[in-house]
Formats: structure tokens, C-alpha cells, sequence
């Protein structure tokens, strides 16, 4: 098992703004925005670090029912296990004006909900390449800055 990769439920990354009334959607450029950053998430766990991927599609009456999964106090952790990962990433974006961001990025245990890395930045700008940046500097200087620690 030493060889095989480590599986991880990569969760969609959320937007807290509160700006908007209860029930709006995010604007449409914020939603592609937090599509791009998911991607860009993926890609680089992958690359970077050897992380495959689980499809959420088999639990995604689940996300649905306890998103925003930043405030769902741990529900990843067991969505994670069902789908057969090990991890529980997530992440998400608190907007403090147009053009004032901070991108959360946390990795879990999906067995015993302990963090095992979270990383944040400050984005002052707000274009698809602010955005991208912005991630892969979360994941190469916070999340794998060390290798994550074996398994347990």
C-alpha cells in the first residue's frame, strides 16, 4: 500500500461573501472563479504531491445537503470515507470586498477528521490568474512545503 497513491475526496471550493442576501447564488465570474481554483487544486495535489482524486458524484445528494461544507462541522471527513479516501480536502473563499479575498485550503484525515495541513493567502486582486496563483502558492508553500505525514 506504501506505492499506491493516497486517495482524497478534493471537495468543490465555496465562497463565504457575505454581501449577499440569504438564499443568492455567487456572482457568475466568482463562481467560475471557484471552479478554476478546484481545478488548479486537483491538478497540483496531483502533480505535486501524488494525490489521486475520488469521483464525488456518488455522494453528491450529500454535499448538496450539508453544503456550505465550511460550516458543516466535520460532515467531510465521513463523505470522504464513504467514497473510499483517506483525505478530506476543502476550500474556500471569504470575500471582504470585490477585490479583497482570503483562500482557505485545508487536508484531512477523512477517518479521524484531524488536520493535517491548512494553508491561506490573501488575494488583493481579482482576475482568473489572481486566483490560480494564489492557489498553487497555498499548496507549494503551505500544504506540501514538508511532505504529508505518512500514513497512519
Amino acid at each position: 500500500m506504501a506505492d499506491e497513491a493516497r486517495k482524497a475526496a478534493i471537495f468543490p471550493a465555496e465562497m463565504n461573501d457575505p454581501t449577499l442576501a440569504y438564499g443568492r447564488k455567487n456572482l457568475p465570474a466568482d463562481q467560475k472563479r471557484l471552479g478554476l481554483v478546484t481545478d488548479v487544486l486537483k491538478d497540483q495535489l496531483t502533480e505535486k504531491a501524488g494525490i489521486q482524486s475520488v469521483d464525488l458524484a456518488p455522494q453528491a445528494e450529500e454535499i448538496r445537503k450539508e453544503s456550505p461544507l465550511y460550516k458543516c462541522n466535520g460532515c467531510t471527513g465521513p463523505i470522504a470515507k464513504a467514497l473510499g479516501a483517506e483525505l478530506a480536502v476543502t476550500a474556500f473563499a471569504d470575500k471582504g470586498a470585490n477585490q479583497l479575498f482570503s483562500l482557505v485550503v485545508t487536508i484531512s484525515e477523512a477517518e479521524s477528521g484531524k488536520v493535517l495541513r491548512q494553508g491561506q493567502v490573501v488575494i488583493r486582486a481579482n482576475t482568473d490568474d489572481d486566483w490560480s496563483h494564489a492557489m498553487r502558492w497555498i499548496v507549494k508553500n503551505r500544504l506540501l512545503a514538508e511532505p504529508l505525514p505518512p500514513r497512519s
